[in-house]
């Protein structure tokens, strides 16, 4: 039986980062960049209105006030979208809109708000009325004010979101160089599984560890792939846990433990090389790792809860390192326990559990509910796993602990 951090250097040790691959937009989302993005333009493009209102010459409107208004003439309409025609003069505005090119000449523009238009509404040939004065430059965005041409606006190794996304449409790029999602198989063992759909008869249970895993796969940013239940005997482990070479990656619930029908560690000894098969921890502690023709394959416990904290602590940190993430672990916080427990001294405590603010800013914990690992409703109510350390047999209320926040992605705080 090694360490819960033993266990995290073995497998981290094998895993590698996968390639890139080149991808629409909105698939990159969520995704590593795997090159800079360089802009092809500047941004802006050209010095543009930030303000629906008049473009001026500053010097023109310096002395306005609302007791003392600057009337100017209008000679043109400038929409967005559109080259203006007419420079501006002494005495002279352009009516703009939000984005519109400036003028030549104008070097400022007036808000709408603050002025008061002629007879006309403020039309080409009619009069402006200003009510407040501007500096130079004020309420114009200038060309290459955010970007230059030449400029990297993203840079390798950054996580792609929405800003991103909108951020390389402005540059001209529909696709953006990402890291590969990685395909993740999924198989559940047991001949006392049924489908979801069914109801279950005597000595059967559904099978929802296919989904919970899947959901994990999902939410730690990989592409699940169930290929169905294992039943309790070598050749039908083995035709399933052959098929880890088409996947990056491969994970199995049940049959790791000791029982007489617990094929999959004999099948992955046989097909594929052995690193681990038991770690220190409650709930899980049959946590089997290995290789199969060179795919990392994760035995986690039949066991729901187990099998979630099993991949929370060790597959879920392989597929964001395959992934190409920076960060691989979850945000930790330390909170004051609100009661007793009490456990076995040999190894780490992993309890479901739910995190709470306190009226000081800090943070108090408490178990979420029944702890078996066969039931998921602590796991479903609570926010984050309460970790106490091996060598201890009774933490009392007060004490501080350490908490894994599954509430909140890696690199957030």
């Amino acid at each position: 039986m090694i360490t819960v951090e033993q266990a995290t250097e073995q497998v981290l040790s094998r895993i590698g980062v996968l390639p890139a691959e080149r991808v629409p937009l909105l698939e990159a989302l969520g995704r590593v960049l795997a090159e800079d993005v360089v802009s092809d333009i500047d941004i802006a493009p050209f010095d543009n209105s930030a303000m629906d209102g008049y473009a001026v010459r500053f010097a023109d409107v310096a002395s306005a006030g609302a007791d003392s208004p600057v009337t100017l003439e209008v000679v043109e309409h400038i929409p967005a979208g559109v080259a203006p025609r007419v420079p501006v003069g002494r005495g002279q505005a352009s009516r703009i809109m939000t984005g519109a090119p400036m003028p030549e000449g104008a070097d400022a523009v007036v808000k709408v708000e603050v002025t008061k238009a002629g007879p006309a509404g403020g039309g080409t040939g009619d009069t402006v009325e200003i009510l407040e004065p501007v500096k130079r430059g004020e309420n114009v965005r200038l060309r290459g004010e955010e970007v230059r041409a030449g400029d990297a606006v993203l840079i390798a190794g950054e996580v792609v979101g929405s800003a991103a996304i909108g951020l390389a449409a402005s540059v001209g790029h529909a696709e953006l160089l990402v890291r590969r999602r990685p395909r993740v198989a999924i198989v559940s063992t047991g001949d006392e599984l049924v489908d979801v759909t069914e109801t279950p008869g005597p000595g059967k249970i559904r099978n929802s560890n296919s989904h919970s895993l899947a959901a994990q796969v999902l939410e730690a940013g990989a592409e699940p792939h169930v290929l169905g239940v294992a039943r309790d005997n070598e050749a039908d482990t083995r035709a399933l846990l052959v098929r880890a070479l088409e996947f990056d990656l491969m994970i199995t619930t049940g049959g790791v433990s000791m029982g007489d029908f617990d094929v999959v560690k004999t099948v992955l000894e046989e097909i594929g090389e052995l690193d681990f098969w038991k770690v220190a921890m409650r709930p899980g502690a049959p946590q089997t790792f290995g290789t199969i023709g060179g795919t990392p394959f994760f035995g986690l416990p039949g066991n729901p809860t187990s099998g979630m904290v099993g991949f929370e602590l060790f597959v879920r940190p392989a597929i964001r390192k395959m992934a190409g993430f920076a960060s691989l672990a979850r945000p930790r916080a330390v909170a004051t326990l609100t009661h007793d427990v009490k456990k076995k001294a040999d190894r780490r405590y992993y309890l479901r559990s739910r995190l709470t603010r306190t009226p000081e800013g800090g943070y108090a914990v408490a178990i979420a509910g029944n702890q078996s690992s066969a039931l998921l409703t602590a796991m479903h109510r609570g926010n984050c796993l309460m970790s106490l350390p091996e060598g201890e047999s009774f933490v009392p209320a007060g004490t501080e602990v350490k908490c894994i926040r599954l509430d909140m992605e890696e690199g957030t705080a």
